[in-house]
C-alpha cells in the first residue's frame, strides 16, 4: 500500500556525482526542518518519493540528500532528464529493453532520479508505467527495482485532471510527496545558504573567501528571489568571481520586481518601500551625474570620488543608460 505524506511547506541518463555530507545545508526554517525530519525517516525505505517545488528550490539537492541516507548510498545516483528522453532511450537506460546490452535486466541497487517527470511525453509515460512496481507487481519480471525519486515544478494533480499526466504513473511515483518551500518563504535560511555558497565557490574558483557585509545580507533578506536558491547561488558566484559586492547588489536592484517603474494607484497611495527605492535610485543617478560633470567624464576619477569600484560605475552607467551629454 502506498503511503502519501504531503507536506504543505515546499543525453537521457547521467550519473550524478555523490556529494559529501558537508555539501548539505539543512536550514533553520521550520519548513525545511520538517522536510529533513521526514527524509531521515523515509530515506532507508524503498518508498518512491516525489519532490515538488518551484524551479530553483533545490529539488536535486534534496534528492542527493535522500540518496546519501539511503541503503543505496554507495551505489550510483542516475539522473534522467525527462524533457529530452524518448521511449526507446528510456527503456534502454532503465534496462527494461530485451535488446539492451544488459540483456534486459532492470537496474537495481541504485537510485534513479526522474528530473521534471511532468515533462515526459505520453509515449514515455506509457512505457514507464509498466516498469514501476505497483503492489504485488514488485516481484514480476521487468519491474524496476531501483529506488525512484521524481521531481516536478508543476502541480501534478492539475496535470492529471487535464489529461496531460497519467494517473497510473502519478500513483506509482507518489509514495511520499515533499513540497519544497520557495526561498522567499524561508528567508531565515538565507545567511547560512549564502555562507555555504561563498565557501563552496571560493574553493571552486581558487579565490580568497570573501566576508559578506551586513549591507549585502540585508539586501539578500529584502530581495524576493524569484529564481530561488539557484538565483542566490548565481549572485554569490558573481561576488566571489569579481570580488565586488556592489556589482551583485546592482544586479539584484535591476531584477527585483519592486524596482520596476510602478504607477501609483488611482487613490494616490504608494508603497513606502517602493517610494524609498525610487528616491534612492534618483539620488544615486544625480550623484553620478555630478561626479562625471566634475571629472569631465573621467570615469576612473568619478569612481574614486564616489568611493566605488570602476567596474561598479561602468555597470551603473549601463544600467541607468547614461551618456556623456547628460553629465554636462
Amino acid at each position: 500500500m502506498t503511503k502519501d505524506t504531503t507536506l504543505t511547506t515546499d543525453e537521457t541518463m547521467e550519473l550524478v556525482p555523490q556529494q559529501a555530507d558537508v555539501m548539505w545545508v539543512a536550514g533553520l526554517s521550520p519548513a525545511v526542518q520538517t522536510i529533513e525530519s521526514v527524509i531521515v525517516e523515509i530515506a532507508r525505505t524503498s518508498l518512491p518519493i516525489l519532490l515538488v517545488g518551484e524551479s530553483g528550490t533545490g529539488k536535486e539537492m534534496f534528492a542527493n540528500r535522500i540518496h546519501r541516507l539511503s541503503q543505496n548510498c554507495n551505489k550510483p545516483l542516475a539522473r534522467i532528464a525527462c524533457a529530452s528522453t524518448n521511449p526507446a532511450a528510456l527503456v534502454a537506460e532503465l534496462g527494461i529493453d530485451p535488446a539492451a546490452q544488459n540483456d534486459g535486466k532492470p537496474r537495481h541497487d541504485m537510485t534513479v532520479l526522474f528530473d521534471e517527470i511532468s515533462d515526459l511525453d505520453a509515449a514515455c509515460q506509457r512505457s514507464l508505467i509498466g516498469t514501476l512496481p505497483d503492489g504485488d507487481a514488485a516481484g514480476r519480471r521487468g519491474v524496476l527495482k531501483a529506488r525512484v525519486i521524481s521531481t516536478t515544478s508543476r502541480n501534478l494533480d492539475q496535470e492529471v485532471r487535464a489529461g496531460r499526466f497519467r494517473s497510473e504513473l502519478y500513483y506509482r511515483i507518489n509514495g511520499v510527496c515533499l513540497r519544497l518551500p520557495a526561498l522567499r518563504d524561508r528567508k531565515q535560511d538565507i545567511p547560512a545558504l549564502a555562507e555555504f555558497f561563498v565557501a563552496k565557490h571560493a574553493a571552486d574558483f581558487g579565490r580568497p573567501r570573501p566576508s559578506l557585509s551586513p549591507r549585502t545580507i540585508g539586501a539578500f533578506m529584502d530581495h524576493s528571489w524569484p529564481g530561488n536558491i539557484r538565483e542566490l547561488e548565481n549572485v554569490i558566484k558573481k561576488i566571489v568571481a569579481l570580488g565586488d559586492e556592489q556589482l551583485a547588489l546592482a544586479d539584484l536592484d535591476a531584477t527585483a520586481p519592486e524596482t520596476k517603474q510602478v504607477r501609483p494607484p488611482a487613490n494616490g497611495s504608494c508603497s513606502l518601500k517602493v517610494a524609498a527605492r525610487a528616491a534612492s535610485r534618483e539620488a544615486e543617478r544625480e550623484l553620478i551625474r555630478k561626479a562625471l560633470a566634475r571629472t569631465r567624464w573621467n570615469r576612473k576619477r568619478a569612481a574614486q570620488e564616489l568611493q566605488i569600484s570602476y567596474k561598479s560605475l561602468l555597470y551603473k552607467l549601463k544600467q541607468i543608460g547614461f551618456d556623456e551629454t547628460e553629465a554636462n
